[in-house]
């Protein structure tokens, strides 16, 4: 299963705050409510994320926005992933620029 970007930065803003409102949700990640609802359904097909409505409480919190047991692993997955993609680049900048540094000593 593939996550994009988009879909771990959710599953991150989500695991942390479950009852976040959509818009909230959305103006956090920089979204449209409509890519967010499509975004959320597409995690919920997945079997990443589970979403319950609460609108009947009395307390009117609407939907509540949980990692399923899957989604928690593919996140966890999903973040070591991108961590050491992000070290590769790292240290591939850091030899570039040491080999810059050591062609400008040469001159």
């Amino acid at each position: 299963m593939k996550l994009d970007f988009d879909e771990l930065n959710i599953l991150r803003k989500i695991s942390d705050k479950p009852r976040i409102s959509q818009r909230k949700l959305a103006n956090k990640l920089g979204f449209s409510l409509g890519k967010l609802n499509y975004c959320l359904r597409a995690l919920k097909e997945k079997g990443l994320v589970k979403i319950h409505n609460f609108k009947n409480n009395k307390n009117k919190l609407g939907y509540a926005y949980l990692l399923s047991p899957k989604g928690i692993s593919e996140k966890t997955r999903i973040t070591v992933a991108y961590m050491k993609l992000k070290m590769k680049e790292y240290d591939e900048l850091k030899s570039e620029l040491k080999r810059d540094l050591n062609k400008k000593k040469q001159q």
